[in-house]
């Protein structure tokens, strides 16, 4: 079974991608959430034995690292860590500079308007 991780401050959103991503992929992910990237980050590390295959991360969360978004930082730290090297990331928000945030890092992106439409989770 592959893993799946979402990060996100608002428990209304973690919810939807994990309802989402249920309702479309049924039972192919095991499913863990942070509601921060501070939590995310220390999950991660807990993790490395059996590292995420996908990682759902909000970029607009806690404050604690500007001048970057809380999302831009983990990005950053999974980046860092070997045993994450083959894990997708996919940036899901509302950040205006989504785009430009995503090719910085290569990483993936949904922006948050487009998650009420599910077919934008067929990137999973």
């Amino acid at each position: 079974m592959r893993r799946l991780f979402i990060v996100d401050d608002a428990t209304s959103w973690r919810r939807y991608h994990e309802d989402v991503i249920r309702q479309i992929y049924k039972d192919e992910f095991e499913i863990v959430t942070a509601s921060s990237a501070t939590e995310a980050n220390q999950l991660l590390y807990e993790s490395v034995d059996e590292p995420f295959d996908i990682i759902l991360t909000d970029m607009q969360m806690e404050s604690n690292y500007l001048p970057l978004y809380a999302g831009e930082w983990l990005i950053e730290q999974v980046q860092k860590l070997d045993a994450y090297k083959n894990s997708r990331i996919i940036i899901i928000s509302a950040a205006y500079n989504i785009k430009y945030i995503a090719e910085k890092y290569n990483v993936e992106f949904i922006r948050k308007a487009d998650c009420r439409n599910i077919d934008a989770y067929r990137i999973i």
